[in-house]
């Protein structure tokens, strides 16, 4: 790879990041017309591995800043590469939060509007671009924009979350921040049929509260059809205790007893970093003495993701796995939208026919009346948020893909919408079908005519 950048430049934020967008806009110009265009980022979230491909990387460390902090109007500025570990930091010390925090440290404020994002207020406050205010756009034809709800630039506004940084990358982004208080009280309510559980989902949203605990955030874990957890948590000024996850204690296992728990809200925000949901129990992390002599600061996704993919470049696992005369697997790692009355359906037919578990449940609809194009949701729905990160043996004779295309199936059949951040098995015409192919061939003519950028399909389903 090529890489091009532009030095840092002295002054204030502003004036560097001002600085800054001019550098990258005249390297992006300079790159010759048919090469290949990359981000060079230290970490991804993304679930789609490719070996490296020659072209052209374009050094994006002047945009992972917080520009300024507005505590009066509630706003923050800050560059399109900033990590929300970063970003909270900046905006709790004023005793603000973005609306949406996505779960894990390193998912960047560009990347969970480009590529979608979710977490336990998305009930209350949708996905994280549904609070941007305005977003900087560095465009597939070299241009810089600013693309808010109205103007000039509104369609690509609308049409820029799920684009995956095939229409433009974002430079900076100004959001919207709600206040905080210092803990979260969180409740944790069982439930032994699948019905049962979503019902609960669909009154928490009706009445923004469940069995009189405030749903200031809700989310939830299955691990069998007859042991579903949903965690309800409020904004608290006090905590008669406070549990740490960060060391021995593993915040998943918590929701099966004590029913109840204090966090600090930062603790809180960040819970399901520390052991990536539950991913990190294939590094034995989860056990006692491995637990003890794995340092603290590396208990966190960016270094699971890191090994995984070193696993995936080198092959150890499939190596040892044959070597032991195991069968082969599948990597099954999804996300998917269900609306709540299909959500038992497909909670069954997951849990029965996958098998796989723990499953992430997190439920979600659109903050307001306005839509987005490549991802469309009906702004009267309520979803819930299926998220499943691991391998499951193949049956005999079955090739890869053998559970992803029927899991792609089962969503389209019960009215869902799948995530793009992993492996994809659709076919084109499907694909465009799915996520709006005439709008985002409108805005591909308008933003990158002559396809400097990959395609959405390319990028998203072959990998390119």
């Amino acid at each position: 790879m090529t890489e091009v950048s532009g030095l840092p430049r002295p002054g204030s934020l502003l004036e560097q990041h001002q600085a800054a967008v001019a550098a990258i806009q005249r390297a992006y110009v300079a790159i010759p017309a048919g090469s290949a265009v990359r981000l060079a980022k230290s970490t991804s979230n993304l679930f789609r591995f490719r070996p490296g491909a020659p072209g052209y990387q374009l050094d994006v460390s002047q945009f992972g800043h917080v520009i300024s902090v507005d505590p009066a109007a509630r706003t923050a500025l800050a560059g399109g590469m900033t990590t929300y570990e970063d970003l909270t930091a900046a905006t709790l010390r004023h005793g603000l939060m973005p609306l949406v925090v996505p779960q894990l440290k390193t998912i960047t404020l560009g990347g969970a509007v480009s590529g979608l994002g979710i977490e336990s207020t998305s009930l209350r406050n949708g996905m994280p671009h549904e609070s941007v205010l305005a977003m900087e756009i560095l465009t597939g034809d070299g241009r810089v924009v600013t693309a808010t709800p109205s103007g000039e630039h509104a369609a690509l506004y609308r049409g820029f979350p799920n684009s995956y940084g095939t229409l433009g990358y974002t430079l900076a982004l100004t959001i919207e921040l709600e206040p905080v208080k210092p803990y979260v009280h969180l409740r944790h309510f069982r439930f032994t049929d699948p019905a049962e559980c979503f019902a609960a989902v669909a009154h928490a949203a009706a009445h923004g509260s469940y069995e009189g605990h405030r749903a200031d955030f809700i989310d939830g874990v299955a691990f069998s059809l007859d042991e579903m957890y949903l965690t309800i948590g409020a904004f608290s000024d006090v905590a008669p205790w406070r549990s740490d996850y960060t060391r021995s204690r593993i915040y998943y296992q918590s929701l099966r007893g004590p029913k109840e728990d204090f966090l600090t809200i930062s603790d809180y925000l960040w819970r399901w970093d520390t052991d990536w949901f539950w991913c990190s129990r294939p590094f034995g992390v989860q056990r006692p003495l491995v637990r003890a002599l794995w340092p603290r600061r590396y208990r966190r996704s960016d270094v699971y993701r890191k090994l995984v993919a070193l696993d995936r470049k080198h092959g150890f696992t499939r190596k040892l796995d044959a070597r032991l005369g195991k069968p082969q697997t599948e990597m099954v790692i999804q996300d998917v939208e269900i609306p709540v009355g299909q959500s038992a359906a497909f909670a069954t037919y997951f849990l029965t026919e996958v098998g796989m578990n723990p499953v992430w449940l997190c439920p979600l609809r659109l903050r307001g009346e306005t839509t987005w194009p490549l991802y469309p949701m009906r702004p009267d729905e309520v979803y819930v948020n299926f998220g499943f990160w691991g391998t499951v043996p193949l049956p005999p004779g079955a090739t890869d893909g053998h559970f992803n295309r029927r899991i792609e199936d089962k969503v389209t059949e019960l009215g869902g919408h799948k995530g793009l951040y992993s492996t994809s098995f659709y076919s084109r015409d499907e694909f465009w079908n799915r996520y709006n192919g005439p709008e985002y061939a409108g805005l591909k003519r308008a933003y990158d005519p002559q396809g400097r950028l990959a395609d959405l399909y390319d990028k998203c389903v072959r990998g390119v």
